[in-house]
This record gives structure tokens, C-alpha cells and sequence, in this order.
């Protein structure tokens, strides 16, 4: 199994990357998100976990997510919790993710935990600059999470700016390939695509 990092700050484009890589390859890949793996708050109220740092490493329950790739790499299916960004907590649901050649994991932190880190063969860092990522973020956050302009605003000041320059950025340095404006990046999505097509060939000759 082939396991693939995708990193960087919210609303750099690793989506896109992840998108165009599931449709190229289609059921030989997989994903799990890292943001699924936000920790349960069950005796929070909503108010109080929207004051929530979401962009620290201490937000996520990494090692359970760390433990599911190992049983992945197993051949062994695993049950993945599913976070509702609509009501800052995990869901009731689960979902069972299937072992496949190739793994994509992606999340802002993904590449700023020692022991998850350990566990990927290509790390990927895409960079793109704080203006483009904070406009995409309010599109999506207001399309998609139910959010409010004044609340985005907030949280960006607050929380993700100084977590993406402690713990985002950071991580950069850990990545073995660096893409500027993400899956636009024609040069960079063919060196990834043509990686993964040579390890596909070689797990079925």
C-alpha cells in the first residue's frame, strides 16, 4: 500500500489535488480525511465548541487515525468516525474505509505529527498564498459549514492564522514535493500522477 500526504493551510487546494488524483485512478485509490478525526466533545454546548482551536494538533485524535492506517496497511478494513462541521462535533455516523494500493490522507497537520508522518511514502505540501486561502475558506465555510462572514473572520484571526504560521507552515519542511496553487499545478500533478501510475504497475505485474 501507498500512502500519500496531502498538506497545507485551509483553502490552498489540496481538495482539488485529492479530486483529480480519485478521478484519474479511480477505484485504486482511497481517502481518509484528516479532519474526520477531530476529537468528540459530548459535554460541550455548541457555543462552547465553536470557541474551539480547531487548527492545533491537539484538536485531532491523530493517534487513532495513526492506528487505522496501520491495521489499512494490514489489509484490514476499518470503521472511520465522521466529523459535522455544521455543528463543530463528530457525528453519530461511521464510515468503513477499505484497504486499496493507494491511500490518500489529507488534512491541514497531516505532515506536523511525528508518528503519522512515520507512516506516509510521499508527503505533499501545497503553498499557496494567505489571500487566495482565506477567500476560498469563505466560500466554503459559507457555502458548505453554515457559517456567518463575522464568524469566519473571527476564527481566521483568532485561530487559523497563528496556527497555520506555528504548526502549518512549519511542516512544510518535512514535504518531499512542494506544489504552488495545488491542483493547477499541471508540472506537479503529473510528477504525482505518473509516481502513482509506475507503483500501480508494479503492485499488479
Amino acid at each position: 500500500m501507498l500512502l500519500i500526504g496531502v498538506a497545507g493551510g485551509s483553502g490552498s487546494g489540496k481538495s482539488t489535488i485529492v479530486e483529480k488524483l480519485l478521478k484519474k485512478f479511480g477505484d485504486d485509490i482511497g481517502i481518509i480525511r484528516h479532519d474526520d478525526y477531530y476529537r468528540f466533545q459530548p459535554d460541550t454546548t455548541y457555543e462552547e465548541r465553536s470557541k474551539t482551536n480547531y487548527d492545533c494538533p491537539d484538536a485531532f485524535e491523530t493517534s487513532l487515525l495513526v492506528r487505522q492506517l496501520k491495521e489499512l496497511k494490514l489489509g484490514k478494513s476499518v470503521m472511520c468516525p465522521v466529523y459535522d462541521f455544521t455543528v463543530h462535533n463528530r457525528s453519530d455516523e461511521v464510515k468503513e474505509i477499505k484497504p486499496k494500493p493507494v491511500m490518500l490522507i489529507d488534512g491541514i497537520l497531516v505532515l506536523a505529527d511525528d508518528d503519522l508522518r512515520s507512516q506516509l511514502d510521499m508527503k505533499i505540501f501545497v503553498d499557496t498564498d494567505a489571500d487566495i486561502r482565506i477567500l476560498r475558506r469563505v466560500k466554503r465555510d459559507m457555502r458548505e459549514r453554515g457559517r456567518t462572514i463575522e464568524s469566519i473572520i473571527s476564527q481566521y484571526i483568532d485561530t487559523v492564522k497563528p496556527m497555520h504560521e506555528k504548526y502549518v507552515e512549519p511542516s512544510k519542511r518535512f514535504a518531499d514535493i512542494i506544489i504552488p496553487e495545488g491542483g493547477h499545478n499541471a508540472v506537479a500533478m503529473s510528477v504525482i500522477e505518473n509516481y502513482i501510475k509506475n507503483y500501480l504497475q508494479t503492485c499488479f505485474e
